[in-house]
């Protein structure tokens, strides 16, 4: 897609060679798969969790198109919202669905818990090669290939455009510009504010830090070196913490109905998001067709995004269909009717991993909700500016579990953004620790 893909591509293999010679990443075992790929006479059963929009449409499709494998779809809430608790717990349990969603950062510690298999021998360097190179390389942990990419998801910022006419407000291309504007919704409606601080989502807030040009988590030879107080990430949580203290944003838990209830009545009026949030959008508030549009996020200086989630599929250590497994999950992900009967449901505007589907995808999305506007050439240029050099650790869930639960006592006056992402330091350090391995931080 660009040159910083190429170098995160680069980044994401040094660090995957690192993780390996660790024992950060360690090889899994599996069934057999003697249920093989099935036949219409005696099919193979699938299940399958997950939460991505369109999920149901896509295996109801699939259902209907196949006569050797049938899937069962069972929706969980999104990863950091217990999702990867349940499935963690069912891998533990011996019960686990033969096939999950995982979005990239939460995949390596998967993986370095043993709870996935490799499925090298289905997802061949001919089936890689329809995908985007560094999707493919962010599911490629210790040289072996451990899910099948689905989407990128790089950041943008959603506005109302009515509201933000109503109250004379330029949309924000710099984040200087944004506090700016911010003031101004403030002053023009006291009970409307431009955006959200979503304590119960860290993953929003590493992505801004992402985009800074943060770098939490580096592998060195033998060592993980942590930082969270690099410049980036202090400015950030400066940032974002005097839009605390000035009451310029609101705290909302993400997708609460405290949050699509301020989006109804028009007291929030922007959302900070990724490229999946435009069918969010679209799918929680029908009625405000034609008002809401698409920008880049806001930035630094110099265009930039960070990405906030993606998702892949991954197949469960125990299960014994890995041909069907990986079968269906390429389905979803690399060919045509996959991705239209995601998109065309209305709710998902997934941004394709496979490169030659994303004018499918612009096809089948009905953008009128958007005015007509281009979204996908504008995920095309956010995607290209993703920053390469931010890399994810095989802690994820350690460092976002403690952020979030110090995000939720954030007071004014008292605990702040900067305690809470000294408190995941410290966990993410100990528990590196904790599994002896060397570290710095």
């Amino acid at each position: 897609m660009s040159r910083s893909w190429s170098s995160r591509s680069r980044t994401t293999r040094v660090i995957a060679v690192t993780a390996s010679a660790l024992a950060v990443l360690t090889a899994c075992g599996g069934g057999d798969d003697t249920a093989g790929k099935g036949t219409a006479d005696r099919p193979v059963t699938l299940t399958f969790w997950g939460w991505a929009k369109g999920s149901k449409d896509v295996v109801d499709a699939f259902n209907a198109s196949h006569e050797n494998i049938r899937v069962t779809f069972e929706e969980i809430p999104s990863g950091t919202a217990g999702g990867y608790a349940k499935i963690s717990n069912a891998v533990k349990a011996g019960n686990a669905p033969d096939l999950v969603s995982i979005e990239y950062a939460s995949l390596p510690e998967f993986v370095a818990s043993g709870a996935l298999q490799d499925i090298g021998a289905e997802f061949t360097e001919q089936d890689r090669a329809k995908l985007l190179p560094q999707a493919v390389e962010l599911t490629t942990l210790g040289g072996k290939n451990w899910a099948v990419p689905f989407d990128a998801a790089p950041q943008a910022f959603y506005y109302r455009k009515d509201l933000f006419a109503k109250y004379g407000i330029a949309v924000p291309t710099t984040w200087d510009e944004f506090k700016s504007a911010a003031e101004k919704v403030k002053k023009a409606d006291p009970r409307t504010r431009i955006a959200t601080f979503f304590p119960d989502d860290p993953t929003t807030f590493e992505a801004v830090a992402w985009q800074a040009g943060a770098q939490w988590f580096k592998a060195e030879n033998d060592t993980w070196k942590i930082d969270t107080t690099d410049p980036a990430t202090t400015k950030v949580t400066g940032y974002w913490q005097g839009l605390l203290d000035a009451d310029l944003v609101h705290k909302n838990a993400s997708f609460s109905p405290e949050w699509t209830g301020s989006l109804k009545n028009g007291t929030t009026i922007g959302y900070l998001g990724a490229s999946w949030g435009a069918g969010v959008l679209k799918g929680t508030l029908p009625e405000q067709s034609g008002k809401w549009a698409i920008a880049p996020m806001p930035h630094w200086g110099t265009p930039a995004s960070g990405m906030l989630g993606g998702t892949s599929f991954a197949v469960t250590k125990d299960s014994d269909k890995k041909a069907a497994a990986v079968e269906f999950a390429e389905w979803m992900s690399t060919t045509e009717a996959g991705v239209k009967a995601r998109i065309a449901s209305g709710t998902s505007s997934a941004f394709p991993a496979a490169t030659a589907l994303r004018p499918v995808a612009k096809q089948v999305f009905d953008a009128s909700y958007y005015g007509g506007q281009d979204i996908y050439a504008l995920f095309e240029q956010a995607g290209a500016s993703i920053d390469p050099n931010w890399a994810w650790g095989p802690t994820t869930g350690t460092t976002n579990t403690t952020i979030k639960d110090h995000f939720g006592k954030i007071t004014k006056g008292g605990p702040g953004i900067a305690d809470a992402v000294e408190a995941g330091h410290r966990a993410t350090v100990a528990e590196l620790t904790k599994r002896g391995l060397k570290v710095e931080g």
